[in-house]
């Protein structure tokens, strides 16, 4: 998360967009911006079974990262992004699908999701909201964004293997959901398929979207600092982590 910030911050001095693919050391919750952890989450849960609890920049609701592949777009390229966050959103999501294609699973854009899930505080996978992806009519992917002007950053999780009870045991959902559920890649596809097998489709998906080409971009020193001052005052912080919305009691 530090380093997505952070690459999000690059592309505000000067135009250029990242594409970013990685994986969870160790299976982790995720908060939406604007969203309170004792709501969403069981801490004591999370902190009995080794399960970390981070906030994130973008908003949106509760994402466990556990056998995944999660991916990030930071850009200031209102060129081809656009500068409105729903068309830049369509644009990537569109994206995700061809290389899902190429995968050989069959993905479409969602329409809507229920004003229950919408309001309320289910987690990411309950339903697929407007434009996020989905296979045989459960979620695949799930996405949020963060923008100021042209400049945004967007992030996702697309399971490999699904673990709805372990989601289940993770979030405080607060209302019950009656729900179609996730999809993984694996099950979309029959067969277990692990990261490395996935992330290249998912990056030639990219290429082919948008007619374009990649360079691979390694950290320099002056950017492991930057992730490291991040980490250090957001992301391993509590009160970053844990902090209430002003007003909230």
């Amino acid at each position: 998360m530090a380093v997505d910030e952070h690459l999000y911050r690059l592309t505000e001095r000067e135009t250029r967009t990242f594409l970013r693919f990685y994986q969870w050391e160790r299976p982790t919750a995720s908060l939406g911006y604007s969203q309170e952890a004792d709501r969403v989450v069981d801490r004591a849960f999370c902190a009995a079974n080794g399960i970390d609890i981070v906030r994130r920049l973008t908003g949106g609701k509760l994402v466990l990262h556990h056998r995944e592949v999660t991916y990030s777009v930071a850009s200031s390229d209102a060129g081809v992004f656009t500068e409105t966050l729903r068309e830049s959103y369509r644009l990537i999501s569109r994206a995700l699908v061809r290389g899902l294609d190429l995968l050989g699973i069959s993905a479409r854009l969602a329409e809507s999701a229920p004003q229950a899930y919408v309001k309320g505080t289910m987690p990411c996978f309950a339903f697929a909201a407007r434009d996020e992806i989905e296979a045989g009519g459960r979620k695949l992917v799930g996405s949020a964004q963060k923008r100021t002007g042209s400049v945004f950053l967007q992030h996702g999780s697309i399971p490999l293997e699904k673990d709805e009870a372990l989601l289940a045991a993770v979030a405080r959902p607060g209302e019950p959901s009656e729900n179609p559920g996730m999809t993984s890649i694996s099950e979309a596809l029959g067969r277990s398929v692990d990261f490395d097998a996935a992330v290249g489709p998912l990056v030639q998906g990219f290429a082919e979207h948008f007619g374009v080409g990649f360079e691979r971009y390694a950290l320099t020193p002056a950017d492991a600092e930057a992730v490291r001052a991040l980490q250090a005052s957001r992301y391993g912080s509590d009160d970053w982590t844990f902090r209430k919305r002003p007003g909230s009691r």
